[in-house]
C-alpha cells in the first residue's frame, strides 16, 4: 500500500490575500513506512494530511492510494484512519463504545465488533479501561483509546496529526515507544505530522521537512541530519540546532579560509553542530565570551558569543569550570558551508 502526491497545490484566501498552504508537493510514502511531515506551525503539513484524508480537495495535482487516484473520493470511501491531537473521544460513551462506534455504524455483526474491540484493546494494553468513560482516563490512556479506534477499522493508511502534543514530556517518551511498537504490528503506512524534531527523528523511517508550503528535503533522519540541503533543514534538526554564522564573522580564525569551497569567506555561511566544538587551543580555534551555561548532568551546554555571533557549545561537564571566556576549536571535517541563498555547498 503506497500513498503518492503528484504536484499537489492548495491555496486559501484570507482577507483578500492568497495564501499557498502547499505548493507543488511531490512525494511517495512506501508500503509499511512511517513517514513524518515535519515543520513549524503553518508550514502546510496538516493541510497535506487533510488532503490525503479527503477532508480538503487540492486545487492542483493528484492524490493516489495504492496507485488509484483519490481526487473526488469521499473520505469514508478512502479507508484511511485519522488520529487527532485532541483525541476526539465522545465523553458520554464508554471506552468500549468509542472504539466500536464506527463498526456499529457500518452494521458489522456484534460478535465481530466485540472480537475486534477486545483484540485491539489487548494489543494496546487498555482492556481494563473498556468500561471507563473518557473523563476517567489519563492523557496517555486517552491517546491509546484514540489509536485503538483507528486500528480497529483495519485501515489502508494511518494519518496522525500531532497525536502526542498534548502530553507531558515523560509521557511523550513513553508514547513514542508505544507508537514504534504499533508501527511494527500494523501492515499499513503511517503518515505522521509533528513540529517536534525529536519525535520526527526517533519515529520516522523518512522525514519530509516543510517550510512555507514547500518541501525543503526528504530523507532518512540520519541523511537529513548529516547532509542538510539548506540552512532551514540544518537549523531545524538537532538539539540544540546547528550553529550557522556568517563566515566573515570568523575572519582571523587560522586555517578557516583555506577550507572554504570558494577560497574566500565572502558571502558564505559556515555551520557546525554544538557537539563538534571542542574546548581548547589548536587549529581553527578562537576566543568566545560565555553568556551562561546549562548543566545537564554529564554534559553542559555553553551559550557563548564572538562579537555579535552567538554560539552553543556542547561539552562534557568536567571540561567546563565556570569560566567567563573560553578558547574553542572547530573540527575541520565537520563544517558545513552555505551560499548566500542558504543552499548547502557540497565539497569533494
Amino acid at each position: 500500500m503506497t500513498v503518492t502526491l503528484r504536484g499537489v497545490t492548495k491555496k486559501y484566501f484570507l482577507k483578500g490575500q492568497e495564501i499557498v498552504a502547499a505548493r507543488n508537493i511531490n512525494l511517495e510514502v512506501k508500503d509499511g513506512e512511517l513517514f513524518v511531515l515535519l515543520g513549524p506551525s503553518g508550514c502546510g503539513k496538516t493541510t497535506l494530511l487533510r488532503i490525503i484524508a479527503g477532508l480538503v480537495e487540492p486545487d492542483e495535482g493528484e492524490v493516489l492510494i495504492d496507485g488509484k487516484v483519490m481526487n473526488g473520493v469521499y473520505p469514508s470511501d478512502r479507508n484511511v484512519a485519522m488520529v487527532f491531537q485532541n483525541y476526539a473521544l465522545y465523553p458520554h460513551m464508554s471506552v468500549y463504545d468509542n472504539i466500536a462506534l464506527n463498526m456499529k455504524v457500518r452494521r458489522i455483526p456484534r460478535e465481530e465488533v466485540d472480537r475486534r474491540v477486545r483484540e485491539v484493546a489487548d494489543t494496546l494494553r487498555i482492556t481494563e479501561l473498556l468500561n471507563h468513560r473518557p473523563k476517567e482516563l489519563s492523557g496517555g490512556q486517552a491517546q491509546r483509546v484514540a489509536l485503538a479506534r483507528a486500528m480497529v477499522r483495519n485501515p489502508r493508511v494511518y494519518l496522525m496529526d500531532e497525536p502526542l502534543s498534548n502530553l507531558d514530556a515523560k509521557l511523550r517518551v513513553e508514547m513514542r515507544a508505544e507508537l514504534k511498537r504499533l508501527h511494527r504490528m500494523v501492515d499499513a503506512p503511517i503518515i505522521y505530522v509533528t513540529h517536534d524534531q525529536v519525535e520526527a527523528m526517533t519515529l520516522g523511517d523518512r522525514i519530509a521537512v516543510m517550510d512555507k508550503g514547500v518541501i525543503q528535503q526528504i530523507g532518512s533522519p540520519i541523511e537529513l541530519y548529516e547532509n542538510p540541503r539548506n540552512t532551514f533543514v540544518a537549523s531545524f534538526l538537532g538539539t540544540p540546532p546547528m550553529n550557522i554564522v556568517s563566515a566573515e564573522e570568523l575572519v582571523g580564525v587560522d586555517g578557516l579560509k583555506g577550507l572554504s569551497p570558494s577560497g574566500s569567506l565572502s558571502g558564505l555561511s559556515v555551520g557546525f553542530r554544538p557537539g563538534d566544538v571542542a574546548i581548547g587551543d589548536g587549529p581553527l580555534s578562537f576566543d568566545v565570551e560565555v553568556e551562561y551555561a546549562e548543566l545537564l548532568g554529564d554534559e553542559v551546554l555553553i551559550h557563548a558569543k564572538r562579537g555579535s555571533t552567538r554560539l552553543v557549545i556542547r561539552a562534557a561537564s568536567h571540561t567546563y569550570a565556570g569560566q567567563t571566556s573560553l578558547r574553542v576549536r572547530l573540527d575541520p571535517a565537520k563544517l558545513y558551508w552555505f551560499n548566500t541563498e542558504g543552499e548547502a555547498i557540497r565539497q569533494g
